[in-house]
């Protein structure tokens, strides 16, 4: 595989409708945002989609969800042990070997890196990732309605029928939402992550959400309306990330916007950077 040589950014625009995209575990699981009102999606939730979609796609992935793993393992240390090379690098204590290895294995160890750091291993290694996603923010403040759900079926059998189990179900109800991401050369070459490897990336983005229904999010509640992706002609890039990343104009055509139509999306060019734009699926 050639190894990937010059930078690359991009930017996905997607929209929210009646759909929790993440939840918050620290405020009763209520769709998250930030002090403005603002919805947000985590860096992390967005790195496990791409995770899944890589493992659609039948590449090896090391940090596997317990609910989308295709293997036996039921740990990270379970996986990494049944390495058979990685475990003669943990006996050399040979951790630049070990790192090539797990690069070489993991689609997802040479994108966003990983921490190899076990209890009751000698080995400590830590991989730094040259892909790098932003936390996605929603163009517009979001509304959450939030519902009040019952369970009313006994969890186990017992003499008394068991009362009402309250609970509470959240969601947005429309948010356009705006991620940035950038792949570094320099990174690159150090776990080997590949232009056959960006391409795969851009493919994952495009599929982000195929595969990713669940009670909070249905089916058709999320959708990719595009991804914008530069490749620069140098490794250092003739643009910074930041400047490249502002040329995404998104602007509500009305007031209280409540579908994707309701925004003017442009993209300003820059000399000599080209944009591809891909609608997603």
């Amino acid at each position: 595989m050639t190894t990937l040589d010059h930078k690359i950014d991009f930017a996905v625009v997607l929209s929210v409708n009646n759909a929790n995209p993440n939840g918050d575990p620290l405020n009763g699981n209520r769709p998250r945002q930030n002090y403005d009102g603002h919805g947000e999606i985590s860096d992390v939730a967005l790195k496990r989609k791409i995770r899944n979609r890589f493992l659609d796609m039948g590449e090896k992935v090391f940090v596997q969800s317990n609910d989308y793993k295709v293997d036996q393992y039921k740990s990270l240390k379970e996986r990494a042990d049944a390495h058979e090379e990685l475990n003669k690098a943990t006996k050399a204590k040979d951790n630049e070997t070990f790192a090539k290895l797990a690069c070489e294995e993991w689609i997802d160890v040479r994108s966003f890196g990983q921490v190899f750091a076990f209890k009751g291993s000698d080995v400590s290694v830590g991989v730094r990732g040259p892909v790098s996603v932003h936390t996605a923010t929603s163009i517009d403040p979001v509304d959450i309605t939030s519902m009040q759900i019952t369970k009313s079926v006994n969890s186990v059998t017992g003499d008394k029928k068991g009362s009402d189990t309250m609970g509470m179900k959240h969601r947005v109800d429309f948010g356009l939402y705006v991620f940035y991401g950038s792949i570094n050369t320099q990174l690159a070459e150090k776990t080997g992550f590949s232009t056959k490897d960006a391409e795969k990336l851009k493919q994952a983005l495009i599929n982000l959400f195929e595969n990713d229904a669940s009670s909070a999010r249905p089916d058709g509640s999320m959708e990719v309306h595009h991804v914008y992706w530069w490749e620069h002609n140098s490794k250092l890039g003739q643009y910074s990330s930041a400047k490249v990343h502002r040329t995404v104009k998104i602007e509500p055509k009305v007031e209280s916007p409540k579908s994707y139509d309701d925004y003017s999306i442009t993209v300003e060019e820059l000399d000599g950077l080209p944009v591809e734009v891909l609608d997603g699926k």
